[in-house]
């Protein structure tokens, strides 16, 4: 799923005993192209480029090991063909083989092929309200390294804030590396606007951030220099963590909701995010809902109905206390807890029904903080689906609960680095000599 604009970078080759850059540009590109003067040739090479790609995928979606066999089944390529493809991804060690299965016929046994496991990692970042952290994911999935730091900050310093993220992601870096593992790249999952054009963050209203050269900050670090950091929207990388883990169905389309201080919203269309012009879209905490009530302040927002501030002083309960003391007063009964929940719930599902009613998918995903209060929101979220989508007598939306795990932001921000591998797995090959 490539909807972030996260394009193939340079492959960082950096082999057991290598150390962290200390400063200056990223190493020199390790794909080495024997392609001729003329047109044939580098479309020879863009061919295998994509069949490499093609293969690599195959591995990494299957449910169960999947042979050679198999993905020349499910590719329609020719087995000679797939077994050369996947001979270059052994090499590159992004696929490993098992040991055959015992044989219960003649003939020679499958060989089940897995992605490898601690070879490539991409580093996920992120930068929330009340939390930092940094989170490095392997080709095979795996969580090799997570970091989280928790604070408040609200109206914080961007240049104070970026430093100390910086410095959690340069030691983490830096571990993996020593470990042998190769760094397929950084990005960043911020609470706000990511112009996609531009690259600034424009404006992350709960942080009090505006107009900041994100990167800038990032990259002044000298292991940061070498894997600049993409960024990207928290609700559009969970929506793709969310995306990922059930892909085994096939595409999804669904709207994400991220729950936290703020609401994030993704749109999620057969398995793509839909961005939007500038990669502002899934705004869904900005959506006014109730804009001549007496509830709320920012004109009835959908934030400042149901957000977990509002959620959480409704039910009377500090706000520097985690969410899990609203779930926790709701579980035991407490009115005050269920109303202010049933209150964000209302407000939710009309924001929801609107947006089903535009973009028309059959599910709404609830993440975030609206995970661990899913008991007592999806009910009433569903009802006011029920009565506020047109189209709902014939097709009824589906309300679920993110499956994507704790921070899935990160997550999401890490396999989007990963899947510049699976774009472009030919730069991951040795070099060769000449």
């Amino acid at each position: 799923m490539a909807d972030d604009d996260f394009s193939p970078r340079t492959a960082h080759q950096i082999r057991s005993g290598g150390s962290a850059p200390d400063a200056g540009p990223s190493p020199a590109p390790t794909r080495t192209r024997q392609v001729s003067g003329g047109g044939r040739a580098a479309r020879q090479a863009g061919l295998r480029e994509h069949n490499l790609s093609l293969a690599l995928r195959q591995v990494l979606d299957a449910q169960t090991p999947v042979s050679r066999a198999g993905i020349a089944a499910a590719t329609g390529l020719a087995r000679a063909t797939v077994s050369g493809l996947v001979d270059l991804l052994i090499e590159a060690d992004l696929v490993r083989e098992l040991d055959p299965p015992a044989a219960v016929r003649a003939g020679r046994p499958a060989v089940p092929l897995v992605p490898a496991r601690g070879t490539v990692a991409g580093v996920g970042m992120e930068v929330n309200v009340d939390y930092i952290g940094v989170r490095a994911v392997d080709i095979a999935g795996r969580v090799l390294i997570e970091r989280i730091e928790l604070g408040d900050f609200r109206r914080s310093d961007p240049v104070v804030v970026l430093d100390r993220l910086a410095r959690i992601a340069d030691r983490t870096i830096a571990a993996l590396i020593a470990d042998g593992v190769r760094i397929a790249g950084t990005a960043l999952a911020l609470p706000g606007l990511v112009d996609r054009i531009t690259g600034p963050l424009r404006v992350a209203p709960n942080l009090g951030w505006r107009d900041v050269d994100v990167v800038a900050l990032m990259t002044s670090h000298p292991v940061l220099a070498g894997f600049p950091p993409h960024l990207a929207n928290e609700a559009n990388l969970a929506a793709r963590a969310e995306a990922h883990v059930r892909r085994a169905g096939g595409p999804a389309s669904f709207v994400y909701v991220s729950g936290e201080v703020g609401i994030g919203g993704a749109i999620v269309l057969n398995g793509e995010i839909f961005r939007g012009r500038h990669g502002w879209s899934g705004e869904i905490g900005h959506m006014v809902v109730d804009p001549f009530g007496e509830r709320g302040a920012a004109g009835g927002t959908l934030e400042s109905l149901a957000g977990q501030d509002a959620l959480m002083a409704g039910a009377g309960i500090d706000l520097s206390l985690p969410i899990s003391h609203l779930a926790d007063a709701a579980a035991a009964g407490d009115p005050s807890a269920l109303g202010s929940l049933r209150r964000g719930a209302e407000a939710l599902g009309v924001a929801l029904a609107n947006v089903a009613n535009v973009v028309d998918v059959d599910e709404v995903v609830l993440g975030g903080t609206f995970a661990p209060l899913y008991p007592y929101v999806h009910a009433t979220v569903a009802d006011q689906l029920a009565h506020g989508v047109i189209f709902a007598p014939w097709a009824p939306l589906r309300v679920t609960e993110s499956i994507a795990g704790e921070y899935p932001a990160m997550t999401g921000a890490a396999l989007a680095v990963v899947e510049t591998v699976v774009a472009d797995p030919g730069s991951w090959l040795p070099v060769a000599a000449d």
